[in-house]
């Protein structure tokens, strides 16, 4: 009964509107007080307690590095290395767009932020050279996505704290699916640009795209400091997140000289408004989770599941669905709070392993990210480029269709997503 009550209190105030995060925590709070003995005191002092994770110190770093790289010329100087490698291919500028995509994705660890610094760079570049809009709005929304699955990734922090798995291992597991997908959608493009006519133009010479590669350099580095100091066993991620966001001011104030005194008082500012949004989503989605936990729900679910003998592949099939239809409605970080403890604990008895499904989730959200109604990537981009709602979702199929393809390909060939992390750590 309780927890018919929680569910119905929570849907009936996103209905309404209501964010996401005080849906979450209203409705568990006003369960809590009918059906539980717990004070309201000691349930305000549990949401804190549950932000008490060492883990959960990366993620704002995380965002005040990927918003020093995205507010200085960093992304302008990835793009162009872009451009050299890839821009003489046809469909080299919306190729260039991904790639620049994936590279910022791993400076910046944040889908809005990549596509917000990639995409006002590169929508207007991409229709002046005579490309359809769609295809500038396609490249940018969904290639934008990568930026929750290819490390430094915040969804995956996430992901590791609810699940308590090594995130060092999640992230290693999220860059060859990262790129996999990245170098799938660049694939279509290539396709789609070919059957619209376009041709391959006569490549940069090599002198002139080292010299690009040189001049990103810098900003390239905070991938170098981030993968290679977890790899190395320099850093844990949260050190690794403290180190990138030293790294990207360091770069940002005194090698590229890009930002100000008086701009860093905005950029922090950001990124700490940005970090409340996200902490106080997880708070609640927490004490969500926490009550569920408190009626035996995951245990009640395992159970059915299991003497229902639903097997392994329709079980992976039930949760790409069900993701799907979360990821287009709410937050990712306040999906995995919920869905994680539920699932998980499934996932495990039929033999899948955690990190594994990790990614696999990870991807679901990026499917999210670009579905209608609320996909926050649409939004973001028909923002920034003017173009309605309606025109950008129809403008990103082929792209989603493509991230589709990949996360069926992730979820039944686990070996995608384990191999690095296996060679890497062992066992």
């Amino acid at each position: 009964m309780s927890v018919s009550i929680l569910f119905l209190l929570f849907f009936t105030l996103l209905v309404l509107g209501t964010p996401i995060a005080i849906s979450l925590g209203a409705s568990t709070f006003v369960t809590m007080i009918l059906y539980t003995d717990i004070s309201p005191i000691e349930i305000s002092s549990m949401m804190f307690e549950k932000v008490e994770h060492y883990s959960l110190m990366a993620i704002p770093m995380f965002i005040f590095a990927g918003n020093l790289l995205s507010k200085g010329s960093s992304a302008t100087r990835i793009i162009d290395f872009a451009k050299s490698v890839v821009g003489h291919l046809p469909g080299g500028l919306p190729i260039s767009a991904i790639f620049a995509s994936i590279i910022f994705a791993a400076v910046s660890g944040s889908s809005p932020a990549t596509v917000v610094a990639i995409g006002s760079i590169m929508f207007g570049a991409i229709v002046e050279a005579g490309y359809p809009r769609k295809y500038a709005v396609g490249t940018i929304a969904t290639s934008g996505s990568l930026g929750i699955l290819i490390p430094p990734s915040i969804v995956l922090i996430v992901f590791g704290v609810t699940a308590e798995v090594s995130i060092g291992k999640l992230f290693m597991a999220g860059v060859i699916p990262g790129v996999m997908i990245g170098s799938m959608l660049m694939y279509v493009t290539y396709l789609g640009a070919k059957r619209l006519g376009f041709k391959k133009t006569k490549p940069e010479v090599f002198k002139v795209r080292l010299a690009k590669m040189k001049d990103a350099s810098w900003g390239l580095m905070t991938i170098v400091i981030v993968i290679g100091g977890i790899y190395g066993g320099i850093f844990t991620p949260t050190e690794a997140a403290a180190a990138a966001a030293v790294w990207a001011f360091f770069i940002s104030m005194f090698i590229y000289k890009d930002i100000k005194m008086k701009d860093f008082f905005h950029i922090a500012l950001d990124s700490a408004k940005t970090t409340a949004m996200i902490m106080f989503i997880i708070a609640n989605a927490m004490l969500f989770a926490h009550f569920l936990t408190l009626e035996n729900v995951p245990q009640h679910i395992t159970q059915a599941l299991v003497d229902a003998h639903v097997g392994k592949i329709m079980f992976l099939v039930f949760v790409n669905i069900l993701l799907v239809i979360a990821g287009a409605f709410m937050e990712p970080s306040a999906i995995i709070m919920i869905m994680v403890p539920l699932l998980l604990p499934v996932a495990v008895a039929l033999g899948i392993n955690p990190i594994h499904f990790g990614v696999m989730i990870t991807i679901n959200m990026e499917l999210g990210m670009v579905s209608p109604p609320v996909g926050l990537n649409l939004f973001v981009t028909s923002s920034l480029t003017g173009i309605s709602m309606k025109e950008v979702v129809v403008a990103t199929l082929p792209w989603t269709a493509t991230i589709f393809v990949g996360l069926m390909l992730v979820t039944y060939i686990p070996q995608i997503s384990l191999w690095l992390p296996t060679f890497i750590y062992g066992g």
